[in-house]
């Protein structure tokens, strides 16, 4: 009989032995680059790849290797040094996509983040009297001048807008909303619910399809403090329909001596029926037919970043201001600097040349058509150009859309599903549609200076 050496007996009985210590592993040299135990969390990194070793040992399997223990490693640094938030191509032909970002800001809106990003700047300090200054006050003036209102002011997002202004003006007093516009928005916020935080106390009228102004008139009472419009920018009821216009509401609220919201949702500064779509309600059209407060989002049509802007009378706005919330859901710097870069675009007149959204908005036909073909050349005979709609998205324009010419690249449900997941699988990402059997790229979302990148992507993914 052999007798085994002592060191191999110790190891036979006990698998576990088998397993590098941690020590051992931080000295690798693999790892050296994540800092080794210098850095705690590469330790930590460490233990835990020990430890999914040791639940393989315990479930009867082989000890993992030194190398595949390391490799283990590496891979949870790589999720855990690597940022889950990516930039990514959006070829799904839907302009204003919620879940991809919404609004892409304009290389001047980008320019303005970093500058006040890189240093110090006057957030909060006026320069002229030498102390303490408003955040607000630095996109005051360009609103005005856009809007014609009174004041203005901004904060993280359209839902934080309504919540203040109800929170600061309504608070145990009614509001009165028309049944059609009791809306549920993205992410399951409803318009009641937003209501109820507010400590406001809705007050609904009319029916689903069809509210008169006598139905607001017949609601009001000594305990009314607004008449509010919830524009339905995410939905469209069709066929025997009947709603008050702004006008209509103004006079109203204005003869009883309460206040006209107006929840504009999207925030449209431009006119959409130049383009084809149907009108969106615009700003200016709300703030001039007698609304007090209108507010709106600043990532959707306006082609901003995450914003809830809120303009009109100047009293009401100095309320909100004021108004302890108004502090927890203001802007921060880079935000409020994009902002105003985008809206200077609009005062300079060259939306339409600089916002993204407003690009590819009004990108002719004829330069989507060549830029399908394009792609399809370069891709190969798989691919063909056919006839499509690029959506407008985002809570705009509910069901409106625009021709395009999409590359479609047809094949079984299960191909074109594998092909979708390689191609988000890709550096950089690039995300597409299916519909009818098909994979759909849309050059409408893309920016031109993409075009090689869809395509060496698309054809990567293709030879998988």
């Amino acid at each position: 009989m052999v007798k085994l050496p002592h060191s191999f007996a110790m190891t036979t009985d006990n698998p576990y032995r088998a397993l590098p210590s941690v020590d051992r592993l931080l000295a690798d040299e693999r790892l050296r680059p994540l800092g080794g135990g210098e850095r705690p969390v590469v330790t930590q990194l460490v233990r835990q790849a020990l430890e999914t070793a040791r639940g393989a040992v315990s479930a009867g399997r082989p000890a993992p290797t030194q190398d595949q223990i390391v490799e283990s490693v590496l891979g949870l640094a790589e999720d855990v040094f690597h940022p889950t938030l990516r930039p990514l191509i959006n070829a799904t032909g839907v302009i204003i996509h919620t879940n991809l970002g919404r609004a892409p800001l304009s290389e001047e809106a980008i320019a303005a983040m970093a500058a006040v990003s890189s240093g110090y700047s006057n957030l909060e300090f006026d320069l002229e009297a030498g102390e303490r200054g408003s955040r607000f006050l630095h996109l005051e003036s360009v609103l005005q001048q856009l809007t014609g209102a009174e004041a203005a002011m901004a904060v993280n997002n359209n839902a934080s807008a309504v919540l203040l202004a109800l929170s600061a003006l309504a608070h145990d007093r009614e509001v009165i909303v028309s049944r059609g516009q009791a809306v549920e928005i993205g992410g399951g916020f409803r318009i009641p619910d937003v209501m109820r935080q507010s400590g406001g106390r809705l007050v609904e009228v009319g029916t689903t399809n069809r509210t008169y102004p006598r139905d607001y008139q017949d609601a009001i009472t000594p305990d009314t403090v607004a008449v509010m419009r919830v524009h339905a920018s995410n939905f469209r009821i069709v066929g025997f329909t009947e709603t008050p216009g702004i006008d209509d509401l103004a006079r109203l609220a204005h003869e009883h001596d309460v206040l006209l919201l107006d929840d504009l949702g999207s925030g449209c500064l431009l006119d959409t029926t130049q383009f084809g779509l149907a009108p969106e309600p615009t700003v200016q059209e709300s703030l001039a037919a007698g609304a007090d407060l209108a507010m709106f989002s600043g990532d959707k049509l306006l082609g901003g970043p995450q914003a809830g802007i809120i303009v009109g009378r100047s009293e009401l706005v100095e309320r909100l201001r004021r108004h302890p919330l108004a502090r927890a859901v203001r802007m921060d710097k880079a935000s409020i600097a994009a902002l105003t870069a985008t809206l200077l675009h609009y005062l300079r007149g060259e939306a339409l040349e600089k916002l993204p959204v407003w690009r590819m908005i009004a990108a002719p036909l004829a330069e989507v058509r060549r830029r399908a073909r394009r792609w399809a050349r370069g891709i190969g005979p798989v691919a063909k150009v056919v006839d499509g709609r690029s959506m407008i998205g985002g809570g705009s324009l509910p069901e409106e859309s625009l021709p395009t010419k999409l590359v479609a690249i047809a094949g079984d449900g299960a191909y074109v599903t594998d092909l979708a997941r390689r191609l988000r699988r890709g550096d950089p990402p690039v995300v597409a549609r299916i519909e009818k059997d098909a994979l759909l790229l849309d050059p409408r979302t893309v920016p031109s200076r993409q075009d090689s990148t869809v395509i060496q992507a698309v054809t990567a993914a293709l030879s998988e």
